[in-house]
């Protein structure tokens, strides 16, 4: 098979992406020959991964197979910070503890898609904590204040009188300077990021760098199709919950959503995807196969085959044959009281996290127990074995 020239491998890069800036400097780079660095930052600012960032770090398994450094870079540091990035106010920074506790799953996670022998991992407190005073002026010296209020979230919030903390400059300016320390060629990010990234070619022009090529990756939609996939959103499908919860989540997104998972996820070509449109409009084609076609085939890649067929037919037993002897059964804690509070008592089978979650989720309808819907947030249940607590479209508990 001859070997494709450089403008045949941007266009293997440029699928699935939102932007490749500049697009010149990307096939000069590869036209060099050398081994390119790849950089990913990702503050610690949750303990577990999802689906979303699944977009950008496919893309960077593509980029290492090709023969690239990959550069995994845990913002340890600004997480201390913590990215203003899309907040209409300061986000409270992380403490050093939270931080630990939250990179410990992460290279677990991380393993399910990138080759672990082949990803160099840094922690940006590295070289941030050994900044003396002295360092910090002279690069803020490298910046302006205009440069950093053309952010869209900081020039809002001063447009609308909303304090803008100095900390929060800092962030971008840290950010950036990451691509300096590591001599990054290429860093990806999110569409949200794109400010943050021209930050850090900016910042390695300064510095007398070569600058980097930045590589935007669509943000994909949570569950309720609307906002990104966020913890803080409840709206994530994490890569450490189990197949049977990530097969039920996926089958409660709506038909158009679909389309966005096989298209960001698992990186179906558009003419597939009219094609598959097309058949469920002709009648040739259930979409409910396809969307379970979706969910095994997400999980297959990211879990296991086995564990896939598993949740499979599991789904299938529990939802559409009503065969509920194949539901999850959740044994209660010897400590969970015979009369529980309903938002204690789906905190314990796993179902939330939160009690902001669980209001949620009542007010709409969607959790009923032995087939009587509970809307009362305030609800005291009297539990027993046996008992079918179903939470939202597809997830259904058993007691025992």
């Amino acid at each position: 098979m001859p070997k494709k020239n450089s403008k045949n491998v941007v266009e293997d890069i440029r699928v699935g992406t939102d932007s490749i800036l500049p697009e010149k400097d990307l096939i000069k780079k590869l036209e060099s020959g050398k081994k390119l660095k790849i950089k990913l930052g990702a503050d610690p600012t949750a303990p577990d991964l999802h689906l979303g960032h699944l977009v950008v770090l496919s893309k960077l398994r593509q980029l290492q197979d090709m023969g690239h450094e990959v550069i995994f870079l845990i913002g340890d540091f600004t997480a201390r910070i913590g990215d203003p990035t899309g907040r209409s106010k300061a986000r409270p920074p992380l403490t050093k503890g939270q931080i630990e506790y939250n990179t410990t799953t992460y290279f677990e996670q991380v393993a399910k898609i990138l080759d672990p022998s082949k990803v160099s991992v840094r922690y940006n407190s590295e070289w941030l904590d050994k900044l003396s005073c002295d360092d910090i002026v002279r690069l803020c010296a490298k910046l302006t204040l205009a440069k950093l209020t053309e952010r869209e979230d900081f020039s809002s919030r001063i447009k609308q009188n909303i304090s803008v903390g100095f900390h929060e400059l800092l962030y971008p300016i840290f950010q950036a300077y990451d691509s300096v320390v590591l001599e990054a060629d290429i860093e990806l990010g999110g569409t949200d990021q794109m400010f943050n990234l021209l930050l850090g070619r900016h910042l390695q022009e300064q510095f007398g760098q070569e600058p980097q090529v930045i590589m935007t990756m669509p943000l994909l939609e949570g569950l309720d199709g609307v906002k990104k996939m966020s913890k803080s959103f409840d709206n994530a499908i994490g890569l450490n919950e189990p197949p049977n919860e990530v097969f039920g989540k996926i089958m409660s997104t709506s038909d158009e959503m679909m389309w966005r998972y096989f298209q960001l996820l698992l990186q179906k070509d558009l003419s597939d995807i009219s094609h598959m449109q097309e058949r469920i409009a002709a009648g040739n084609l259930n979409p409910m196969g396809v969307k379970k076609d979706l969910a095994h085939e997400i999980i297959s890649r990211y879990w296991s085959e086995d564990e896939a067929n598993s949740a499979r037919d599991t789904f299938e037993s529990v939802f559409q044959k009503k065969d509920y002897s194949k539901a999850q059964e959740v044994t209660l804690p010897a400590d969970v009281p015979a009369l529980v509070w309903i938002v204690d008592l789906l905190r314990t089978l796993g179902a939330v996290k939160t009690s902001s979650e669980a209001k949620r989720l009542l007010e709409g309808g969607a959790v009923s127990i032995d087939g009587a819907q509970i809307r009362d947030f305030g609800a005291e249940i009297s539990w027993q074995p046996g008992m079918i607590i179903k939470v939202g479209k597809h997830r259904i508990y058993k007691l025992r």
